[in-house]
């Protein structure tokens, strides 16, 4: 009987690259090689994440570092690819990013918005692959009950900071002179 060799089933950032345009806005992550499609969100985690984008361009403006909204490549390895909704990185480290390939740059700050389909994800893998690859802060903002979950990096793992909800004063752990009130990430 011949010997079959196993394919291996895992995609890497390269391959995922190759892959055609299907004509529709999709986005892949990478989890160790699997793919995983994430569904595009809906109107309130856009609103949620486009005022997270302004709260840190203008910190952005302030800081001299720079911002970055999904969908963008964070290329931790070549079998670990995810797209957070919102991406900081502090002024220090700004010129390690190249402004025209995929950014492969661990960010200072990586914020998520919850979906129904990616909670599990954003508080399990992706939270865990954060950690990982040395993110020092991690924001988890919850659209509906308007939350916001603060998280520094503590050795290896996340250590959460505050739960903020709306009106609450957020000052980060992390990025020098950046707070803001939550009123203006939730406000419709």
């Amino acid at each position: 009987m011949a010997m079959m060799n196993a394919v291996n089933p895992r995609v890497s950032f390269a391959e995922l690259q190759d892959w055609p345009d299907t004509g529709r806005s999709v986005r892949y992550e990478l989890y160790d090689g699997e793919v995983i499609v994430v569904a595009l969100p809906f109107p309130r985690h856009q609103r949620v994440a486009m005022h997270i984008g302004y709260v840190l361009q203008d910190y952005e403006s302030r800081s001299g570092g720079i911002v970055f909204d999904s969908p963008i490549d964070i290329v931790f390895s070549q079998y670990n690819v995810i797209q957070p909704d919102v991406t900081f990185f502090r002024k220090e480290r700004r010129h390690l990013i190249d402004m025209l390939a995929a950014t492969r740059v661990r960010p200072d700050l990586a914020v998520e918005v919850l979906s129904r389909s990616t909670e599990a994800r954003d508080r399990g893998r992706k939270m865990a692959m954060l950690a990982k690859y040395e993110v020092p802060e991690y924001w988890i903002v919850e659209p509906v009950n308007n939350t916001l979950e603060m998280y520094s990096l503590r050795d290896t793992a996340y250590a959460l900071v505050g739960v903020y909800g709306d009106g609450d004063e957020v000052v980060s752990p992390t990025l020098p002179g950046l707070s803001f009130n939550t009123s203006a990430i939730f406000e419709q």
